[in-house]
């Protein structure tokens, strides 16, 4: 399976960023071990971050191009504000997970709202960074689909 990893603003700060909220690890850290863990189970992971709306959309338009499995995305604030995303997404056939490390419900009423949930098949939260690779678990026992 190939699955692509895209993560949203400030993803890239994770380790220094609110560690109380979001843990320690690096996003770099989070990224080795998405590889090492699709490494063991025959997957190949792309992993990606940009603080740009406009890239995520390209990223997941390059999905459908390429034909990827699946996608993990932690669009982070763009989870509450992006139709394009949302949109990109809805256009992807292939399995589509969102991710966040914390879980949004228990934090401020604005980040209550996804506009990425009703594009996707499941979404995980709360998990911390690990979640990233209990996702990667997940979609290492599902059949991979047809695009």
């Amino acid at each position: 399976m190939n699955i692509y990893v895209i993560n949203g603003p400030n993803i890239n700060l994770l380790g220094t960023r609110e560690p109380e909220i979001y843990g320690k690890k690096s996003l770099e850290g989070i990224s080795k071990d998405c590889q090492e863990k699709a490494a063991k189970v025959g997957h190949v992971v792309k992993f990606m971050q940009s603080n740009y709306e406009g890239e995520i959309v390209e990223w997941i338009q390059d999905a459908i191009i390429n034909k990827i499995d699946a996608i993990v995305i932690n669009a982070a604030a763009y989870t509450h504000t992006s139709i394009a995303i949302h949109d990109a997404l809805k256009s992807y056939s292939g399995y589509k997970v969102e991710l966040h490390i914390s879980n949004p419900h228990l934090r401020e009423s604005f980040r209550h709202v996804s506009f990425i949930s009703p594009a996707v098949d499941s979404v995980v939260a709360g998990l911390g960074p690990d979640g990233y690779i209990q996702v990667i678990d997940l979609l290492s026992e599902l059949p991979i689909k047809v695009n």
